[in-house]
């Protein structure tokens, strides 16, 4: 098996080396080995092995990568931010073999046909990227079947467990507030609605990341001696010579090795006879290419890097979809969440051991695409209506916010009672706000000057479109049979007196009516929102495919501006943002740079 913690000594030189082992990185090593199983291929991943991991592959542990203590995310911090109440703002990153897919919420979301449309490259709009989509994926879902994949090698269905009375109680209570249930939102046209969500996620419960459904059949199957993956190994930088990618330069990663005085991480050097791909991911592309001496050459100046070329837009424009995040009790039964699973009181051994279909269950049940009435539009305020009129009133297609319901207290169990919570999750579609990420020093070591730029935006939209969503999914809670009250130490410190106020209740609400909310009200969901607003892990944008005088990087192609046998493969490259989560993007990034190298290189597609 070409799968190894140290390169075999006699690997010196590939054809094509890629940089990171993530979502889109073990698509595209993938397909090249099927293209040609002579190529040689080398995937370096900083991360460790995730084949039959359990926590992986069972959906129901995903939320154990997220602990502090994980070795399976990268955790990159954020500078202090004041508007966000002086907080260090944290962004997990996929940090093993799979990338994302391996640690990811397995949601399966595409995003909407203006899009893609929008991102206003040759070979990228929707109807030219709805093919890869589909060849992806095997589909079990309703809707359209030509509108998706019916044998590709990711599994998309309602695996093996669905609470079905949460989520049409949450179905018929935001109807209620007016926004239908749609058959599939994942169609690029539909929107303003809510449907019974998909997963990537096999009939048979296992999760569908890419390193499972793309890579480890291969390294498995004798037939493609050529195929190699490195883990446990960081990439440094890409190797030069003139201005032609040549190889990279890596080391061991020291948080895999033992620590004893001994204990060495050199810098290695492997070559690549035909290309580099680097494929680290929105967070992790940007520093590779920097320490590459591929950037803004103040920054790389002040970091100690030569410029191999003057490319200002690395590690520019960094974007994500703010996330907040809302407790509710319930009156759900104990399996019909995972606060068992996440809270130690269910027996997982036992799970385990009777292969119980709950374990396939990644607690999410339901999601939404939704969009403000002119009314509501008009209420928030005329900065607020401006930027309305201009990119969203006559965009339908467009939603301002994603909204899901996560059945489970989404956080600390120790902080709540025992019981079964629910949690809404807001996102924003399109944020406003940008940040940026880079360099201070020529080594992996060295500090990352990391800004995300969360609610950073003029006129304060990004905030105002969280606090509207707050409202709306406080009505639709209000309106569920299985609603008993907010848990207040996940929601804002309303006034004394306040007719918002947070509740306890022990039956469901009659005849509701929608909550008033003063300006000071208002006030004190802006505030919480500063204080615990953070990252969806939808990082992007870092190093955009667009014309290179608009701070572009890459073109339609991949291709690195100025240089040679350098493309960029992952989230780092879409020019502007999606409807939606990220995962379905990288995967169709993924195939399509796939496809564009196989047709480069000449081989068989």
């Amino acid at each position: 098996m070409g799968l190894y913690t140290k390169l075999a000594d006699d690997i010196k030189e590939v054809d094509v080396i890629i940089a990171g082992g993530g979502t889109a990185a073990c698509i595209i090593a993938g397909r090249l080995a099927e293209a040609d199983p002579n190529l040689s291929i080398l995937i370096i991943e900083g991360g460790e092995n995730n084949h039959n991991v359990p926590s992986v592959v069972n959906p129901a542990f995903f939320l154990q990568h997220l602990l502090p203590t994980s070795k399976t995310a990268l955790f990159y911090k954020g500078n202090k931010s004041q508007q966000l109440g002086d907080r260090e703002p944290i962004v997990p990153s996929g940090g093993m073999l799979g990338g994302g897919s391996s640690i990811n919420f397995m949601m399966y979301t595409r995003g909407q046909r203006s899009d893609f449309d929008s991102w206003n490259t040759s070979g990228w709009s929707a109807d030219e990227v709805l093919p890869y989509m589909k060849k992806l994926e095997t589909y079990h879902g309703p809707g359209n079947k030509e509108l998706h994949g019916h044998d590709g090698p990711i599994h998309v269905s309602d695996s093996t467990f669905r609470n079905t009375r949460s989520e049409s109680d949450f179905i018929q209570a935001a109807g209620q507030v007016g926004f239908p249930e749609i058959e599939d939102l994942q169609d690029l046209d539909a929107n303003n609605g809510i449907q019974r969500w998909l997963r990537y996620i096999s009939k048979d419960g296992k999760r569908q990341d890419t390193a499972h459904t793309y890579l480890h059949p291969k390294l498995q199957d004798g037939k493609h001696p050529n195929l190699h993956v490195v883990v446990e190994s960081q990439v440094n930088r890409v190797l030069f010579e003139g201005k032609r990618a040549v190889g990279v330069e890596y080391r061991p990663n020291p948080a895999f090795q033992a620590s004893i005085g001994l204990t060495q991480t050199p810098l290695q050097t492997v070559k690549a006879r035909k290309l580099v791909v680097v494929s680290c991911g929105a967070c992790g592309t940007p520093p590779v290419l920097e320490r590459s001496g591929v950037g803004n050459p103040e920054i790389l100046k002040r970091a100690g890097v030569p410029v191999v070329e003057d490319l200002p837009g690395v590690g520019h424009d960094y974007q994500d979809h703010h996330l907040t995040l809302y407790p509710f009790r319930t009156s759900l039964e104990p399996g019909e969440t995972i606060d068992g699973i996440l809270s130690g009181r269910a027996n997982v051994g036992e799970l385990v051991e009777k292969k119980d279909p709950i374990l396939g269950w990644n607690s999410i049940d339901i999601s939404s695409k939704l969009r403000p009435t002119e009314d509501e539009v008009a209420a928030i305020g005329p900065e607020f209506k401006s930027a309305w009129d201009k990119d969203f009133k006559n965009a339908p297609n467009r939603p301002l916010m994603l909204m899901g319901l996560v059945s489970c207290f989404l956080g600390d169990p120790a902080a709540v009672p025992a019981g079964q919570y629910v949690t809404v999750g807001n996102y924003t579609a399109y944020p406003y706000s940008r940040g940026h990420m880079h360099i201070t020093g020529p080594g992996l070591d060295d500090p990352l000057d990391f800004e995300t730029g969360f609610l950073s935006d003029k006129h304060d939209i990004d905030l105002k479109k969280q606090v509207w969503a707050y409202k709306k999914s406080r009505e639709i809670m209000r309106r569920m049979n299985t609603y008993r009250g907010e848990l207040a130490l996940g929601h804002p410190r309303f006034p004394e007196g306040s007719k918002a106020g947070c509740v306890e209740i022990d039956a469901p609400l009659g005849e509701v009516q929608d909550l008033v909310y003063t300006a000071e009200d208002d006030a004190a969901i802006e505030q919480t929102v500063r204080e615990t607003v953070a990252t969806t892990w939808h990082s992007l944008g870092t190093a955009k495919m667009a014309p290179r005088e608009e701070m572009g990087v890459v073109d339609a192609n991949l291709n690195v501006y100025g240089v040679q046998g350098l493309k960029v493969a992952d989230m780092s490259i879409p020019p502007k943002n999606l409807g939606a989560n990220t995962n379905n993007t990288a995967l169709m990034i993924g195939e399509k740079a796939a496809d564009i190298i196989i047709k480069e290189l000449g081989l068989k597609a």
